[in-house]
C-alpha cells in the first residue's frame, strides 16, 4: 500500500496547526487590548485608551494578513471573537466621545462581529451613564440613553436567522433588557431630583 502521500498531508497541516497557534495568540493580545482600553476610557484615560485600541486594530490588522493563506483559521471562532473585542472597544470611544461611529469596513472586520461588538458597547453605555447620574450630570446621561435606543433599534432591524448572525437576536435582547434597566434609573433620578428642587422651594 503506497503512503506517500503522508508526508505532504503532515506538511499541509504543520503550517496549518502554526497557523492557528500564532491565530490564538494574536487573538488574545486584541481581546487583551481591547478590554483595557475600555478601562482607560471608563477612568477617563483618554489617550491612553487610544492608544490601546489602536494596538489592538494593528494586532488585529497583522492576523489578517497572516492567516489570508488559512481561510479555515481565518473564519474560526477566536478570530470572530477578537474582531467582536476590537470593534466594542472602538465603537465605545467614538460613543464616549459623541463622534461619528465607524463602519465595519473601516475597522477591517466582518459585519457580524461588528454588530456584536455594537451590541455590548450598550453596557458600557450603561455603565458611563450610571456614572454620569452619580455626578449629576442628567442631560449627559440622557443623550447617553438615547444613543442606546437607537443603537437597539438598529440591531432590531438585522433580522436574519441567527446562523448567519451567530446569534446576533440574543446580544439584541441584552442590550434591550439594559436599555430598559437604564431609562428606569434615569427616570428614578429625574423625579427624585424634581421632589429635592420642590422641597428646597417650599423651606426656603
Amino acid at each position: 500500500m503506497d503512503l506517500d502521500f503522508a508526508d505532504e498531508a503532515r506538511s499541509i497541516l504543520d503550517a496549518r496547526f502554526a497557523a492557528r497557534e500564532r491565530g490564538i495568540t494574536g487573538s488574545r493580545k486584541v481581546i487583551r487590548s481591547s478590554a483595557n482600553g475600555i478601562r482607560a476610557l471608563h477612568r477617563g484615560e483618554w489617550d491612553r485608551a487610544s492608544q490601546l485600541i489602536a494596538e489592538a486594530g494593528a494586532l488585529l490588522a497583522e492576523i489578517t494578513k497572516d492567516l489570508e493563506g488559512h481561510p479555515d483559521i481565518l473564519h474560526a471562532g477566536f478570530i470572530a471573537d477578537a474582531a467582536k473585542e476590537y470593534a466594542e472597544a472602538t465603537l465605545t470611544e467614538a460613543l464616549f466621545k459623541d463622534g461619528p461611529l465607524p463602519g465595519f469596513g473601516v475597522l477591517g472586520v466582518d459585519p457580524v462581529p461588528y454588530l456584536h461588538g455594537l451590541g455590548e458597547a450598550v453596557g458600557e453605555l450603561r455603565r458611563r451613564m450610571l456614572d454620569l447620574l452619580r455626578a449629576g450630570e442628567v442631560d449627559q446621561a440622557q443623550a447617553i440613553l438615547e444613543a442606546m435606543d437607537r443603537i437597539v433599534d438598529l440591531l432590531a432591524e438585522m433580522d436574519y436567522p441567527d446562523g448567519m448572525t451567530n446569534g446576533l437576536r440574543r446580544t439584541t435582547d441584552v442590550s434591550r433588557s439594559l436599555v430598559e434597566r437604564s431609562r428606569s434609573d434615569l427616570t428614578a433620578t429625574v423625579v427624585q431630583e424634581r421632589l429635592r428642587q420642590d422641597l428646597t422651594k417650599r423651606l426656603t
